[in-house]
């Protein structure tokens, strides 16, 4: 793999982009402060912008490293973060990485998520250069599977009473995509 750290990724409608300092407070407005959205996540409700603006400020803190990957979701026409994607587990030795994503729900059903989500596989396999790129969801949110199914992400299997979120111990769905699959090479 060749890192190449957190880059600026433009789709038709969307700009996928570093967080900046300020961005706390569209995180905590438009995501992170909605249970609704963090309900089958493995972070909590943020209670206060404040937790948002500590979490945004560490995440611009890490981009230094050139195998941080976290995006912040842009919609060109408005202007600032909906949502945020991200490498949460790379694995160098099998040359492959594990996305996670959360969105505003006002934005929910629009595409927005499968849209950024391809924009970062095409990156991982085009550039970084990974074989592998997974995603795994609560069986009990079966939307953030359709959008590993539109973005060609496989059914693997479920892992029963394997994983954790914010409803408790809970299965994980595992979805995958190989690099030949995605690109043909």
């Amino acid at each position: 793999m060749k890192h190449q750290g957190t880059k600026t990724l433009e789709t038709p409608r969307l700009i996928l982009r570093r967080f900046q300092e300020g961005d706390g407070d569209f995180m905590y407005k438009n995501w992170a402060s909605d249970p609704e959205v963090t309900k089958f996540l493995t972070w909590p409700t943020h209670p206060s912008v404040e937790v948002s603006r500590k979490i945004n400020a560490s995440w611009v803190a890490n981009y230094e490293k050139p195998d941080y990957y976290q995006w912040a979701i842009v919609p060109k026409e408005l202007g600032e973060p909906i949502g945020s994607i991200a490498v949460v587990e790379p694995n160098e030795k099998a040359e492959s990485m594990e996305v996670g994503y959360a969105l505003s729900r006002k934005h929910w059903g629009q595409g927005i998520m499968t849209e950024a989500f391809t924009a970062v596989i095409r990156y991982l396999f085009e550039e970084v250069g990974v074989l592998r790129v997974s995603s795994r969801h609560d069986p009990n949110n079966p939307a953030s599977g359709k959008v590993m199914q539109k973005c060609g992400l496989k059914y693997e299997g479920t892992l029963r009473q394997s994983d954790w979120n914010n409803q408790g111990i809970c299965d994980a769905a595992h979805y995958s995509i190989l690099r030949h699959e995605f690109t043909g090479k």
